[in-house]
C-alpha cells in the first residue's frame, strides 16, 4: 500500500518533526509514503476570513497535487475537515454561480480520499498497537475539528492507550474547545486567551508530563499558554508519540 502525505503548511514551517514521525510511523507499518512536492495550504485561513474566491485556487491546487493517490493522510484534523467539509461546498457554490462544473468535480474527487491520521491507522490499516513505546504520563486533548467534524471518537485515546510505557490520564474538560479556531485567535485574543488558560489549568491539574494532540495549530496556542505560565507540562503531536520506539525514541 502507499498512501500520499499531506503535511500542511503548520507543520512544514513550524513542526517538521511531526511530518517526519507520520513518515517513520506508516513505514513501519508497511505502508509506502509519498510527497507531491506541488502540495500547498488547503486555504483554510482564507476561507475561515471570508475569502472564497482567493480559496478556489488552493482547492485546485491541492486536487491536482494528489489526483493520482488513492490514500491523502494528514496529520490534523482542521484540515482534513477543511478538504472534506468546504471544499465540495466551494465547488458546489462555484458551479451555482455558473462558473463551471471542474471545481465541484475536483473536490469531490479528493473529499473521499482524504484521512486524518488516526482515521487511517484505525479505519484503513485496521491497527491500534502501532508498536510505539513512550514512558511518560499523558493526557490528551480532542481538536474540535477532530472531535465535532470528523467524528473521530476515541481513535486517539486507542491508540495511545496500546503505547507501552504511556500512562494515559483523562483530561477534565476534555471536549471544551481550546479557544484557538484558527482566525478566531486572532480576531478575539482575550476569549482566546481566557479558553486556552482553562484547558492549560485542566491539564496541568491531571499531573501529566504530557499534553497531546493531533493538531500542532491548537497545541501551539496551548504551548504559548504553558510558557508563559513557566509551566513544566509539554505539548506533543500524537504522531511524535507514536513514531517513538524503544529502538527510536523521540529526540
Amino acid at each position: 500500500m502507499r498512501a500520499a502525505l499531506f503535511v500542511t503548511c503548520v507543520n512544514d514551517a513550524l513542526y517538521p518533526g511531526t511530518g517526519i514521525a507520520v513518515v517513520r510511523l506508516l513505514e513501519r507499518l508497511g505502508v509506502g509514503v509519498d510527497f507531491p512536492e506541488a502540495q500547498s495550504c488547503c486555504g483554510q485561513p482564507q476561507y475561515n476570513t471570508g475569502y472564497r474566491y482567493e480559496t478556489e485556487p488552493l482547492v485546485r491546487r491541492t486536487a491536482r497535487a494528489f489526483a493520482e493517490h488513492e490514500y491523502v493522510v494528514t496529520p490534523s484534523g482542521s484540515c482534513a475537515a477543511m478538504i472534506r467539509e468546504h471544499y465540495p461546498r466551494i465547488g458546489r457554490k462555484a458551479a451555482a454561480e455558473g462558473r463551471g462544473s471542474e471545481l465541484a468535480e475536483a473536490a469531490a474527487a479528493l473529499a473521499p480520499r482524504v484521512y486524518e491520521l488516526t482515521e487511517f491507522l484505525v479505519d484503513v490499516l485496521g491497527v491500534t498497537d502501532v508498536g510505539a513505546y513512550f514512558p511518560h504520563t499523558v493526557t490528551y486533548h480532542p481538536s474540535c475539528h477532530g472531535l465535532r467534524s470528523l467524528g473521530l471518537g476515541d481513535r486517539p485515546r486507542r491508540l495511545l492507550a496500546a503505547v507501552k510505557g504511556l500512562d494515559l490520564v483523562e483530561l477534565p474538560g476534555a471536549e471544551e474547545c481550546c479557544g484557538f479556531g484558527g482566525t478566531f485567535a486572532v480576531k478575539n485574543p482575550d476569549v482566546s486567551t481566557a479558553m486556552g488558560t482553562d484547558k492549560i489549568t485542566a491539564a496541568a491539574g491531571t499531573g501529566a508530563q504530557v499534553l497531546c494532540g493531533a493538531d500542532n495549530s491548537c497545541l501551539a496556542h496551548l504551548d504559548g499558554l504553558l510558557r508563559r505560565a513557566d509551566s513544566p507540562l509539554r505539548t506533543l503531536h500524537l504522531a511524535e508519540i507514536l513514531a517513538a520506539t524503544e529502538e527510536e525514541p523521540l529526540p
